[in-house]
């Protein structure tokens, strides 16, 4: 069996993708499946905030259990993939294909214990101008209030921060996809996929829609199926939406503000060309960011925690959190 993830965040074209890639004779697909997130919280790489058990004190003992396996942590990554290789497994065995598709977001936020888990697997980022792609989380899922979506989930500064870290990296064998290209360019920017996965191109993957209707995922968008193959009509309805609102342009700089260059440059949208396509349509950019607080404060965070597993003072911060989490416990 061959996996294959979509990384990518809400509302930036994975759908759109997934149905093409899908439509190939040799990639099976399914709705968010979210196997992995779940068993990436288990207390061992992340941990939940509240659980019906007393998941701090089970953290620790199972970190002690793994301590004495014989082979560590990498007995403890086998028995959790073989978890997701039998589900992964079972269910392409319902059809004929060799590479099983997961495009599930939230695998973007968890990548550091993907990557150990798979790392093998195959894995196309598709990134898309971050605007483009809160715009459409917003019109979504709260009627067009930026304000609402931004407090119930910041996707930016969650998504575009833990993407670009990958992007850069490259931990593991990746490509990256702009969704700009994507549908602008379908048919060689999917053959680009095909390639990097070893298949043969299918120039026909691209209309999609006549493969047939799928089974539709919790937040999959209406105009996927309604297309039937890619088009460009939302590329820029972000543009029009901060045009004429002053308080969402306001909010949209805040959320930019708060994300380091390097990681929109990994995006292939560095933050010169961010705001190009509102002045294209006749706003204006933004005044250049000065430092301040934030920043500053952003940059020494970055610091402490850049190789903080391997570093003396990770040791204390794991203890303080330890001491902190069973004294906040309710």
């Amino acid at each position: 069996m061959s996996l294959v993830f979509v990384i990518s965040p809400p509302r930036a074209g994975s759908t759109l993708l997934q149905r093409m890639m899908g439509a190939h004779a040799e990639i099976f697909t399914h709705p968010e499946p979210h196997l992995i997130t779940p068993i990436a919280h288990l207390g061992v790489y992340g941990n939940v905030d509240k659980a019906p058990y007393d998941h701090i004190n089970a953290a620790k003992a199972m970190h002690a259990f793994i301590d004495d396996l014989p082979r560590g942590e990498q007995d403890y990554l086998d028995a959790l993939r073989a978890y997701a290789d039998t589900l992964y497994g079972r269910m392409l065995s319902t059809g004929d294909a060799s590479y099983f598709l997961d495009k599930t977001p939230a695998n973007a936020l968890v990548l550091p214990f993907l990557q150990r888990l798979y790392p093998d697997a195959k894995y196309v980022v598709l990134t898309r101008h971050p605007l483009a792609v809160f715009s459409s989380y917003a019109n979504s899922f709260f009627d067009g209030d930026w304000e609402a979506a931004h407090e119930f989930n910041p996707i930016l500064e969650r998504y575009v921060p833990a993407m670009g870290t990958f992007l850069r990296d490259r931990p593991v064998p990746l490509l990256h996809v702009v969704y700009e290209d994507l549908v602008q360019r379908p048919e060689s920017e999917l053959e680009r996929v095909f390639a990097f996965l070893g298949l043969e191109n299918d120039p026909d993957a691209v209309e999609y829609g006549r493969s047939g209707p799928v089974k539709k995922g919790m937040g999959d968008p209406m105009t996927v199926d309604r297309a039937g193959r890619p088009v460009t009509e939302s590329v820029d309805k972000w543009v029009a939406e901060l045009g004429v609102d002053s308080e969402k342009r306001s909010l949209a700089e805040r959320m930019l503000g708060q994300i380091d260059a390097g990681d929109l440059a990994a995006w292939q949208w560095p933050v010169e060309a961010i705001w190009a396509p509102l002045e294209a349509g006749g706003g204006t950019p933004p005044p250049k960011r000065k430092r301040n607080a934030y920043t500053f404060q952003r940059q020494v965070m970055l610091a402490l925690k850049k190789d903080i597993h391997r570093r003396p003072h990770g040791k204390i911060v794991k203890r303080l959190k330890y001491y902190c989490d069973v004294l906040l416990r309710e």
